[in-house]
């Protein structure tokens, strides 16, 4: 993806980093895993830069395909994990920057239209599960929608904050053995790419990983702009 249209695109960081990953496997009908969601949220929410971390799909590759033998395809982001990190390493150190979302100076990466449906839906299925709280406050944004589209960083951060409130009462509704359950799955997923993450990057994406989980067990979308596909 071209440096000048990386600030445009960054709401797309979920699509962009699954497309790049499909391109360089070489695979396009490949499916990301949970693990591999959770894990592009985990960067997404620590900042990662998007071109650090297609970077980092790009590096990982070509060491891979260096090796002499290649029994293994690769068939998780987390093959990448450590190659992003060190990208994004690279990428701070080298003075750039990108912001975690739109800027002031740049027009919105989707039409008004797009935003209010994906609103709409969101919070039609918030409110059929039953949250009829959070499915609220989303038709008070939707009656705003004109307003927040002028600043979607601002929008942002309110559903940030609306999904983080989703995600508590969901969780406060599982049983100990629905949690203890999603955590031996999320280890058993997690084991052998254990060794390419740090202990923060860990931590982070067993969060994201138990909290995408739980939401799509109680039959609730995602509520973040990135989530616009």
């Amino acid at each position: 993806m071209p440096e000048d249209s990386w600030v445009g695109n960054y709401f797309n960081y979920f699509t962009e980093v699954e497309e790049h990953f499909q391109r360089v496997r070489g695979t396009s009908l490949f499916l990301l895993s949970p693990l591999d969601w959770a894990l592009i949220e985990s960067w997404k929410n620590a900042g990662v830069p998007l071109t650090a971390v297609l970077r980092g799909i790009d590096a990982a590759f070509e060491k891979w395909r260096g090796r002499k033998s290649r029994t293994q395809m690769v068939n998780s982001l987390a093959f990448c994990a450590q190659a992003v990190l060190t990208e994004a390493q690279i990428l701070a150190g080298s003075g750039e920057s990108t912001p975690r979302g739109t800027t002031r100076t740049n027009a919105p990466p989707f039409p008004l239209e797009d935003l209010r449906t994906y609103l709409t839906a969101n919070a039609e299925a918030v409110q059929a599960a039953g949250y009829s709280e959070v499915a609220a406050a989303l038709q008070s944004l939707i009656a705003d929608i004109d307003q927040h589209y002028r600043d979607l960083e601002q929008l942002e951060q309110r559903l940030t904050a609306l999904e983080e409130k989703l995600i508590a009462t969901v969780k406060s509704a599982q049983s100990d053995d629905d949690l203890f359950a999603a955590r031996r799955e999320l280890d058993s997923q997690l084991r052998p790419y254990r060794g390419k993450m740090t202990a923060d990057q860990l931590a982070m994406l067993e969060r994201q990983y138990l909290e995408r989980r739980l939401l799509e067990k109680a039959g609730v979308p995602r509520l973040s702009l990135f989530y616009m596909r």
